[in-house]
């Protein structure tokens, strides 16, 4: 069923009565000459302009990619509020297979719907674009973030991603063991791709004694290539398993943290680079009630967007580094606010960005 306009009733309910709703604006976006559907989701812009990663995926229906693109700039906002950024939440989805319909024209295109909210949303790389790709949006709007150094830009945020997350495992082993060392812990990682292999090294450096899986044969040669004391684990569902597992690190997919993964997981602590790892609500409680410490996704792995937002500014790799150091801090605040409260920390995490835009919205 659509409604006048022609837009499939579900979208509509979704953006104006669920749990995603709330946005302040979303804008669809077609370009019949290059092929060009994109969908650009505004959350929330109390603490400055939205800001979030441009992600080409091949969605089933316009449907699913509108709810994805609601899903995701909802977790901008809240990512971008714990990190300390001036930015609210954005995002956006182009439909369609990036190796088949990505052209240079498609790009252009996109970057002129991106120019015409004048400032609104600031675009980055995510799932599907990369560097050289906001390379080619830059070329119609300015307001383009993660382009290549030769371009003005920081270049791969990965780094700045893994150093955060590894700055949160810190602060769960602080909050956990009373020490902010990874020496003798043994760490699992599942992923070990633009940022797990980054993460690796920072655990090695540290002294963890370090498990990893990947479906991706080359990428986990890459790590045992340079680190043969690297233990390497078949699948995902047998490192979880593993017994002695300190920590479990999901690098990969969302939806890591389900009905089926949680209930045998070894490991006292889930800390890792993945987006959206609880696969639905409820599952941070489930986590809670097995003692098991999880560090809030959103708020370990916001070194990217920290990142990308400096160069706004002109990058310094320094700077966004010290800044990326207190997600350390950040960590510890919501463990001890989740204590204090009697809830997960998940939650705490909600509460604390949600105070944060609150008082933004109320100045």
């Amino acid at each position: 069923m659509t409604d006048v306009t022609g837009a499939p009733v579900d979208v509509l309910h979704t953006l104006f009565h669920s749990d995603q709703g709330g946005h302040e604006q979303v804008v669809i976006c077609q370009d019949r000459a290059t092929g060009l559907k994109a969908v650009i989701a505004l959350h929330n812009t109390a603490l400055g302009p939205g800001l979030g990663g441009t992600r080409f995926y091949p969605y089933a229906t316009e449907a699913e990619a509108v709810a994805d693109a609601l899903n995701l700039s909802r977790g901008m906002s809240y990512k971008n509020a714990l990190a300390g950024l001036d930015h609210g939440g954005g995002k956006a989805v182009i439909i369609g297979a990036p190796e088949k319909i990505k052209t240079e024209e498609l790009l252009l295109a996109y970057g002129r719907f991106v120019a015409s909210l004048g400032g609104r949303y600031v675009t980055a790389c995510d799932v599907g674009t990369y560097v050289a790709d906001m390379d080619v949006v830059a070329r119609e709007c300015r307001w383009t973030t993660g382009r290549s150094p030769e371009n003005g830009g920081a270049g791969d945020s990965s780094v700045l991603t893994a150093f955060g997350v590894f700055q949160g495992m810190r602060a769960s082993a602080q909050h956990l063991w009373g020490d902010p060392t990874l020496r003798g812990r043994k760490v699992g990682v599942a992923g070990v791709g633009k940022v797990g292999h980054h993460l690796v090294e920072h655990l090695l450096s540290d002294g963890a004694e370090v498990l990893i899986t990947d479906v991706r044969e080359e990428s986990v040669r890459r790590i045992t290539d340079l680190h043969p004391e690297v233990t390497v684990v078949a699948d995902t569902e047998t490192l979880i398993r593993t017994e002695g597992l300190d920590i479990y690190a999901p690098c990969a997919l969302g939806g890591a943290l389900n009905d089926e993964t949680v209930p045998v997981l070894t490991a006292k602590v889930v800390c890792g680079a993945a987006n959206n790892q609880l696969a639905h609500p409820g599952v941070e409680k489930d986590l809670a009630d097995r003692s098991v410490l999880y560090a809030p996704d959103y708020v370990v792995n916001a070194g990217g967007v920290i990142q990308v937002a400096d160069e706004l500014h002109g990058f310094d790799f320094d700077r966004c580094k010290a800044k990326a150091t207190k997600i350390f801090d950040t960590t510890l605040e919501i463990f001890a606010r989740a204590k204090a409260d009697g809830i997960p920390p998940a939650a705490a995490a909600d509460r604390i960005a949600e105070q944060r835009m609150a008082e933004a919205r109320g100045r």
